[in-house]
């Protein structure tokens, strides 16, 4: 697994954090941090995303936030509104430099998906990703709909030079549907990328330690798991 990885979705409320959570405790055995360079819709002293992901995978997460904006917006309209400096994709990629120098594992969750605006210069999770070299791990919902917006994702990697590191369900139904089955074969060509785990629904809700114990066996060898698509 690569130094730095960056996490998206291909939109919001997908299983992001979740993703990021189960990569990390799966990462057990080594340092990993998690860094948020934009948390919105929270209030100071709330816990955030990678707060979360630090209590769902362990005591070997070290959790670092950027910037903090109170409107659950894209980060460039929720720092206008609050009149806050935005975060810059620079500051996202010294940040994630200075976390490698320390930790084995460093994992950069964006906020939705890849091309949302940090700035209103229109600098992105993208542009942070590219300053870094680093791959993008793709985090897609299981159902109809997820193919279209998974292919523009991928698309949008390949034409930045990005490399796909692969893809994730975010949030696999107990029962899936037709569509949620057939999607395990489909998203990798959609993607171009393999298909390196499915997290189920609602596994965030479960307590940090059997989370922990339970991650590896939702993600593929690639990310230090044990998963195999059926």
């Amino acid at each position: 697994m690569p130094t730095i990885l960056v996490v998206s979705g291909t939109g919001t409320e997908i299983g992001k954090t979740v993703v990021t959570a189960a990569v990390a405790a799966a990462a057990r055995g080594r340092r990993v941090a998690v860094l948020k360079p934009a948390q919105t819709g929270l209030a100071p002293g709330e816990p955030g995303d990678a707060a979360e992901v630090a209590r769902l995978a362990g005591g070997h997460v070290t959790a670092v936030e950027l910037a903090r904006f109170p409107e659950p917006l894209a980060p460039a309209t929720a720092a206008r509104r609050a009149g806050l400096v935005p975060v810059r994709p620079f500051e996202v990629a010294e940040a994630a430099e200075k976390l490698a120098t320390e930790h084995d594992l460093v994992l950069v969750e964006g906020a939705g998906g890849l091309l949302v605006r940090f700035d209103d210069e229109g600098g992105t999770l993208a542009d942070a990703a590219r300053l870094l070299s680093a791959p993008v791990l793709v985090v897609a919902p299981a159902g109809l709909g997820t193919l279209n917006a998974t292919t523009l994702t991928a698309e949008a990697l390949r034409n930045r030079g990005l490399s796909c590191r692969g893809v994730v369900i975010g949030s696999m139904p107990a029962e899936p549907d037709l569509a949620a089955r057939c999607n395990i074969e489909d998203l990798p060509v959609a993607a171009g990328a393999p298909l390196l785990g499915a997290v189920p629904a609602g596994a965030g809700s479960l307590a940090g330690a059997d989370f922990a114990e339970s991650a590896p066996g939702w993600l593929a060898p690639e990310l230090g798991g044990t998963w195999a698509a059926r």
